[in-house]
């Protein structure tokens, strides 16, 4: 039933999703699936079980980056908004509600995730920086972030990504273990002139 029910909300929410600008290169349909994928991993491998909590996850990973339609700054705060909006169509607790906006605001920088769903998707948010393809994909948030004047240059990219990677860490066993590592050859591999 809760399989059907994702894939439903699913289904619409890309639809939604896929009005994103094209100037969001990274915070796009490609990153928001990415994140329902490694939330299930890891979730699976910190020992989730309960068929609703993965469901709540599920949900909150799906919604996280929706603020985008309406504003970079503070998107997170729209992305609760919006699967607010969508809940009252949804069955959904108050509590659960509540779950699912904590989880979308854990995702906020920094990321101060304070229960284990709330890290699983932190963790899996973030989950490229321990990945081979943490540079591919990072140039495509190099090149939103030029287009959004958050840096002025390349080299102002090198200095944010260094320094992002410096003070960044994982939250779950899991990604501690599988990403650290991949994450510490990445930063070893940032040259900043």
């Amino acid at each position: 039933m809760q399989e059907n029910d994702f894939e439903k909300i699913k289904t619409n929410l890309l639809t939604k999703l896929n009005k994103l600008s094209s100037y969001l290169t990274y915070h796009c349909v490609d990153h928001t699936l990415d994140v329902i994928k490694q939330s299930e991993r890891i979730a699976n491998e910190e020992g989730i079980t309960n068929e609703r909590d993965l469901f709540l996850l599920q949900v909150a990973s799906l919604y996280h980056d929706t603020g985008f339609l309406e504003t970079y700054a503070e998107h997170e705060i729209k992305s609760c908004g919006i699967f607010m909006e969508d809940a009252i169509n949804l069955d959904f607790t108050d509590k659960e509600k509540e779950i699912i906006r904590g989880l979308i605001m854990a995702t906020k920088i920094p990321q101060q995730p304070n229960t284990l769903m709330e890290k699983i998707i932190c963790d899996a948010d973030l989950d490229y920086l321990g990945r081979k393809d943490f540079f591919k994909i990072g140039d495509t948030l190099r090149k939103e972030f030029l287009h959004h004047k958050i840096v002025q240059n390349n080299n102002d990219w090198e200095k944010l990504q260094l320094k992002f990677l410096q003070n960044h860490r994982f939250h779950t066993n899991t990604s501690q273990k599988k990403r650290e590592p991949v994450k510490q050859q990445n930063l070893s591999k940032l040259v900043v002139v």
